[in-house]
């Protein structure tokens, strides 16, 4: 008997491995330039990438502000060209150098993936951030105070264990990584059901039923119907006024 259930478990594990083998990742950064994706910066026109803030060298995505003389609100988010409802998102960063003179306190050694996103062709010009849910990666900023993997929500509500939360950000008990570090973090996506972050291959956090905020003005534009549940989206990231690199950005499609 437990030979037959040890034969089983091994056709079921060679099973599960060639269907994996199957779901390839999607790269949505091909290492060379910014084909695919879609430039908002705030007070600035679609696809104005002010100031060379997005750029790729040496077959990385940066967030650059080398050519600013100091912040004056300017917020930028790159969207991929299509949106997606099941699905993996993986992205490797790290921060680097120092953030630029202006920025908001809170901006030092801060980023984030925004998922189940509105588009950019339906921000406001003036709009800072798009109505979406935050995936939010935080680095040491030697405080031990801080936590990475949080959840952070412009115009929107999420449920975690049954229950609707309002606040901005939700934090983990994931510590956060040192400046220069290369980072994982994955948003494993199931529509409007369930949504996990996960840094370094560990689940930091989990809920599900993302949806507008009925009181925040931008989202109230994009309620049709009083349906305020969010079930896909475009995909962004941010730049929040401290540089950071992406080297890898992949999507595995979920059925």
């Amino acid at each position: 008997m437990i030979i037959k259930f040890i034969f089983l478990f091994s056709v079921f594990s060679l099973t599960t491995a060639a269907q994996d083998s199957k779901n390839e990742r999607i790269s949505l950064f091909n290492g060379k330039n910014l084909d695919g994706w879609k430039i908002k910066i705030t007070d600035h026109d679609l696809n104005d990438n002010y100031k060379n803030t997005f750029r790729v060298e040496d077959g990385i995505l940066k967030v650059s502000y080398d050519q600013y003389e100091k912040f004056k609100g300017e917020f930028g988010h790159i969207f991929y060209k299509d949106k997606f409802s099941h699905y993996k998102i993986r992205v490797e960063y790290r921060f680097t150098g120092n953030q630029i003179d202006g920025g908001p306190e809170w901006g030092l050694l801060n980023s984030g993936i925004m998922i189940h996103s509105q588009s950019p062709e339906s921000m406001d010009k003036d709009q800072n951030f798009p109505i979406s849910i935050e995936a939010q990666f935080l680095g040491d900023d030697g405080s031990g105070t801080r936590t990475t993997g949080n959840v952070c929500t412009p115009g929107t509500h999420i449920m975690m264990k049954g229950k609707l939360l309002t606040e901005h950000c939700i934090s983990t008990s994931k510590k956060v990584y040192p400046p220069g570090e290369w980072v994982t973090m994955e948003v494993e996506v199931h529509g409007d059901s369930l949504i996990k972050h996960i840094v370094n291959g560990e689940v930091v956090s989990e809920y599900e039923k993302p949806q507008l905020d009925g009181t925040d003005p931008y989202a109230q534009k994009l309620i049709v119907d009083n349906k305020k549940i969010l079930q896909e989206g475009f995909i962004a990231l941010q730049a929040e006024t401290h540089p950071i690199e992406f080297r890898k950005v992949e999507l595995l499609i979920l059925k």
